[in-house]
């Protein structure tokens, strides 16, 4: 299987594929606190989850993942899933791990699975409509950032 649950050990190289993500994106200057990111991960109460894709006849080689916490939809009456990054190192695309990850999401949940796309991603909309996502009509996203 080319998704698993990512472990402590994983910490460094899910770090490493945010900044990766982050760089494809425009943001060069991104650099995560590795430590800091294990103890949201795999302390004693965490905040997040990812799954991992290993590309096909390459097992223990990352070539993607799915970072994701938990959210609640009170007019579903159920526990839904974030996705709040999705990226596969580009020599990896085009494998079907994308489409693996997002899989694994529906089957970890019977309510939603919901994620943000950039304006303007012409190849990842058109992705997530094969998938039979839409977009969400009629709302607009609101963020409180921390102050500095």
């Amino acid at each position: 299987m080319p998704v698993r649950d990512a472990e402590a050990a994983d910490a460094g190289e899910i770090c490493a594929l945010i900044e990766e993500h982050a760089r494809y994106e425009g943001n060069d200057t991104l650099i995560l606190d590795r430590e800091e990111m294990a103890g949201h991960l795999f302390g004693p109460d965490p905040k997040a989850w990812v799954l991992i894709a290993e590309p096909p006849g390459e097992p223990g080689t990352v070539a993607g993942f799915a970072f994701c916490s938990w959210n609640f939809a009170t007019w579903q009456g159920r526990p839904g899933i974030w996705l709040d990054d999705l990226f596969i190192r580009p020599q990896y695309r085009r494998h079907g791990l994308g489409r693996e990850l997002l899989a694994e999401l529906r089957e970890r949940t019977s309510g939603r699975v919901e994620w943000e796309m950039q304006e303007g991603n012409d190849k990842a909309a058109a992705f997530y409509a094969q998938l039979g996502a839409r977009p969400v009509p009629g709302w607009i996203r609101y963020r409180w950032s921390p102050a500095g």
